[in-house]
C-alpha cells in the first residue's frame, strides 16, 4: 500500500514559485491565500492537512489547533511567530518553524533608511516640496558620520545594522546578554549594558524578539534616561516602545524624533505616535521587498518539505533542529530513548524529582536534545497521555522535574549506549539501550544487571531474588493460563543475588496470573509492560 502524500494548506499569500516547491517534492498543496482572515473555516477544514504555511495575516490560536487532528508542522514565512499559540502547538506536538535568515538584509536595510529619512526628515520635506514649497532652511538635518549608534538586540538582523553603521563611520555600541566578546569584535561594535546605551547614543535602534523581558524595553523610565536629541528607529516587533511615553518625550524635546515600522496594535490605523512633525512611520515594510519575500517563501516551503518527508527540522522553535542527513541516523535512537523512557515511566510508581541521561559513543555525536526529549516524552506518557515529544521538556519544568544530560567517548563494549536514570522520592533506577544492526533497540542493563532483551509490545517485568526453581515455576503459571512465552531475556548481579527477567509474551497476561507471579518466593516486583 503506498503511503500518501502529505498535504499542506498555504493560507496567506505565498510566492507561486514556494507552491511549485511542495508539488515538485511530491506534497499536495491547496493554496487559499484569503483563507487565514477566516478562522472559523480555517479551523474547520485545518485537520485534513499535516502542514500549514502561513504569513502574518493567519492567526493559529488554540481553538484552531484543537481541530488540527493531523497537524506535523506550522511554517512561517518570516521571523515573527507572534501569532501562532507555540504553547497550544507544543502541547499537540506540532513543529512551528520560522525563516529567521529569508528577510534579514531586507529589515535592516529598512532600519538604516528610517535613520537617514529621521535625520534628514526627508518624508517631511518631500511632502512640503511637492506641495509646491520651498523650506530650505525649514529642514535642518543631521549627519549620522561620527555619531554613536545604539544596537538594541545584536542577533542576526541587529548584528546586519551594526555593520552597516560601522560602515557609515559610526561608532556602535550594542546591548544584548547573548552577544559574546568574539562577535562583538567581530563586528566591530562595543558591547555594553543597556544604562549606558541609553546614556550614550545619538541613535537607537531595536532588533531583539518580543519577550515579556523586552516588552516596553524603552519604558518612560528608560527613555528618561536617553541622552537628550536621541532619534529612535524600530523595525522589530511593536510593544518594545511604550508608545505613549515616546509621545510625551518627543512632545517635551527630550527625543528628538522616532522613526516606526511596527505599532503595538496592527494594523495601525489610529496610533498615538501619529501626527507629530518628528515621527516617521510605515506599515511593517521591514520585509517587502521582492527579494525578501521570494525568499521566505521558497525557505519555508523547503524546511517544511523536508521535514514532511525526511524528518529534517530547520530552524523550528520549539525543537532541536535536525538536518537532512542528521534524521536517519537518529530515527533509531529516538525509539529507543522513548522506548527507555516508557520503560522507566511504567515502572515509576512515585513523584519524579530528576531524570538523568547519559550518552556514550557514537550516539554522543548527534543531536542528543532530541534524544533527550523523546526519553522525556517516554518517561511521561504513562502517567500523563497527551505528552509528546515536543511538549516533553516544557511539561516536564513545569513539574520541577531536573533534566540533565551527560556526554561521554565509549566505555564498555558497545558502540553507542544511552543510559536513563530516573529518581523519584523512593528510589533511583536506571536502564541502558543501544542500536544493533537493523536498527532495532535493545535493553542491555536495568539496574546496572546486564541483560539482553529486545523491546516487543508486551512484556514482563520480573525482579526476584537469584534462587533455583524461579524460572520453572513462573513458566508453569504462564503456561497453565495459556499465556504464550515469546522470548525470555535473564541477568543478575551475582550468584544468589537479584535477578531480573524481562519476558515477552503473546498477548496481555491477565491480572490472576501477574498476581500468581508475585506469590512465587524470592519475587520482589512484577509489572505488565506495553510497548507501541
Amino acid at each position: 500500500m503506498t503511503a500518501r502524500a502529505p498535504r499542506v494548506l498555504i493560507s496567506d499569500a505565498l510566492s507561486p514559485a514556494a507552491v511549485q516547491i511542495f508539488r515538485d517534492r511530491g506534497v499536495e498543496v491547496d493554496f487559499q491565500p484569503e483563507l487565514g482572515k477566516d478562522r472559523d473555516r480555517l479551523a474547520a477544514i485545518i485537520g485534513d492537512y499535516d502542514g500549514l504555511a502561513i504569513r502574518s495575516a493567519t492567526k493559529v490560536t488554540a481553538k484552531i489547533l484543537e481541530n488540527a487532528r493531523n497537524l506535523k508542522v506550522i511554517g512561517r514565512a518570516g521571523i515573527g511567530v507572534d501569532n501562532v499559540d507555540i504553547p497550544a502547538a507544543s502541547a499537540r506536538g506540532v513543529i512551528v518553524m520560522n525563516t529567521p535568515f529569508g528577510n534579514s538584509i531586507t529589515t535592516a536595510e529598512h532600519a538604516i533608511a528610517l535613520m537617514f529619512a529621521l535625520a534628514r526628515q526627508i518624508p517631511a520635506a518631500d511632502a512640503s516640496t511637492q506641495a509646491g514649497k520651498w523650506e530650505k532652511n525649514r529642514f535642518m538635518g543631521v549627519e549620522i558620520t561620527g555619531k554613536t549608534l545604539g544596537v538594541i538586540g545584536c542577533g542576526n538582523i541587529g548584528g546586519i545594522v551594526a555593520e552597516r553603521g560601522v560602515g557609515l563611520r559610526m561608532k556602535v555600541i550594542a546591548y544584548d546578554p547573548f552577544l559574546s566578546p568574539e562577535r562583538a569584535l567581530d563586528l566591530g561594535v562595543e558591547k555594553v549594558e543597556l544604562d549606558e546605551l541609553l546614556a550614550r547614543a545619538d541613535f537607537i535602534t531595536l532588533h531583539t524578539p518580543l519577550t515579556e523581558k523586552t516588552r516596553n524595553i524603552l519604558s518612560a523610565e528608560n527613555l528618561a534616561r536617553t541622552k537628550k536629541g536621541v532619534r529612535i528607529i524600530n523595525c522589530a516587533r511593536g510593544g518594545l516602545v511604550d508608545e505613549a511615553a515616546l509621545r510625551a518625550a518627543l512632545d517635551s524635546g527630550h527625543v528628538a524624533g522616532a522613526a516606526f515600522d511596527v505599532f503595538s496594535e496592527e494594523p495601525a490605523t489610529q496610533n498615538v505616535l501619529f501626527g507629530h512633525p518628528n515621527v516617521v512611520c510605515t506599515p511593517h515594510l521591514g520585509a517587502a521587498t521582492t527579494e525578501a519575500q521570494e525568499n521566505v517563501a521558497l525557505q519555508v516551503a523547503e524546511q517544511m518539505s523536508d521535514y514532511l518527508l525526511r524528518g529534517a527540522i530547520q530552524n523550528a522553535v520549539n525543537f532541536p533542529s535536525i538536518t537532512a542527513e542528521e534524521a536517519p541516523k537518529l530515527k533509531p535512537f529516538i525509539e529507543l530513548a522513548d522506548k527507555l523512557g516508557s520503560f522507566a515511566g511504567q515502572l515509576t510508581e512515585t513523584g519524579l524529582k530528576s531524570v538523568h541521561v547519559t550518552y556514550e559513543g557514537s550516539v554522543a555525536g548527534l543531536k542528543v536534545k532530541a534524544l533527550t526529549a523523546s526519553a522525556i516524552a517516554g518517561l511521561l506518557r504513562p502517567m500523563l497521555q497527551d505528552v509528546n515529544v515536543v511538549s516533553a521538556p516544557s511539561v516536564a519544568r513545569e513539574r520541577g522535574i531536573v533534566i540533565e544530560e551527560t556526554i561521554r567517548e565509549a566505555e564498555g563494549e558497545y558502540d553507542a549506549l544511552i543510559t536513563l536514570t530516573v529518581t523519584t522520592e523512593g528510589q533511583t533506577r536506571s536502564v541502558s539501550g543501544t542500536v544493533f544492526a537493523g536498527g532495532r533497540p535493545r535493553i542491555v542493563a536495568i539496574k546496572g544487571i546486564k541483560v539482553d532483551a529486545e523491546l516487543a509490545p508486551s512484556m514482563l517485568y520480573v525482579s526476584n531474588e537469584d534462587k533455583p526453581g524461579f524460572i520453572g515455576r513462573f513458566a508453569s503459571i504462564l503456561g497453565e493460563a495459556g499465556v504464550n512465552i515469546a522470548t525470555f531475556a535473564l541477568g543478575r548481579d551475582a550468584p544468589g543475588g537479584s535477578a531480573i527477567a524481562l519476558v515477552e509474551v503473546d498477548g496481555e497476561a491477565p491480572q490472576p496470573v501477574i498476581e500468581a507471579v508475585k506469590a512465587i518466593p524470592g519475587v520482589k516486583q512484577v509489572k505488565p509492560l506495553r510497548f507501541a
